[in-house]
Formats: structure tokens, sequence, C-alpha cells
């Protein structure tokens, strides 16, 4: 399993747009605070909006907004939205596909190691990772005025 940018920017767009609460932000904000190319932006938000992550806001104060509050969206249905299967080799989510199934000495490593990324990405929702935003941008300002 290999993590795209598509997945990864996806999150960092829904950070973004949800350190803003309820007002809506403009994708050119999101796509110059994440240092994200507008155009790739869209295609992402797209398949957000798709998906039921964001909205759409309409007229002069337009951009997006959550769709549903942020401890209600987990990592693990953004990434597998944006990437398809999370599974780290074909045979763990397509059983039968492989003729080794049964018989072979890594298909526990492997459905472990899919449980486990499943386990992490479902038990982290955008709340954590918005809090961690919070986080690390508090230390930031800390260690600025330190300087």
């Amino acid at each position: 399993m290999w993590v795209s940018t598509k997945a990864q920017y996806g999150l960092r767009a829904l950070v973004e747009i949800g350190l803003r609460g309820p007002d809506p932000v403009p994708l050119k904000e999101v796509a110059e605070a994440q240092g994200i190319s507008q155009h790739y932006l869209e295609q992402i938000a797209a398949a957000l909006r798709r998906a039921g992550f964001i909205r759409s806001v309409r007229g002069a104060r337009g951009g997006y907004r959550l769709a549903r509050p942020p401890e209600e969206i987990n990592a693990l249905e953004v990434v597998e939205t944006m990437e398809g299967s999370l599974s780290p080799v074909g045979c763990i989510e397509d059983p039968g596909s492989c003729e080794h199934e049964g018989q072979c000495s890594t298909e526990l490593l492997w459905r472990r190691v899919d449980l486990a990324i499943r386990e992490v990405l479902g038990s982290t929702n955008l709340q954590h990772l918005i809090d961690e935003r919070r986080l690390i941008e508090a230390k930031r300002k800390m260690h600025a005025a330190a300087s």
C-alpha cells in the first residue's frame, strides 16, 4: 500500500477547512496555506464533495465547509475515498485471487498489516488532526516568541 498525494492532500485540505469552523473557506486559501496546486486541489475537493465530507457555499463569501462534524469524519474513510483499496497485497482484498490462499506463510502477516492500518486510520478522526495542527502552531509561536 502506498498512500498517494491525493489522499495526503485530501486530509490536509479537510484539516485546513475544519480549522476555520463553520466559515466557508475559498479553495485558493486552502491551496496557498497547504502549498498545493489549486488545480489539483479542485480535483481533490470534487472527490471530497461527492463523498459528503465537504459542501460548497456559493457567493462572494463562498468556499467550502465541512459537511459533517469533524468528530464524525475518520481518516480511514477519507483515505479509502481517495485511494480505493488500502490492502498491502491484492489477495487480502480479493480472496480467491491467489492460488496460495490458506497455504502462504506471509498471508497472516499481510492481514495483520491491513488490520493495523485500518485500526490506526479508523480511530483517528478529523478533530484529532485539527487539534494536532493547533498544537503544532501553538508550539511554533512559543518558539518564535522565545527567539
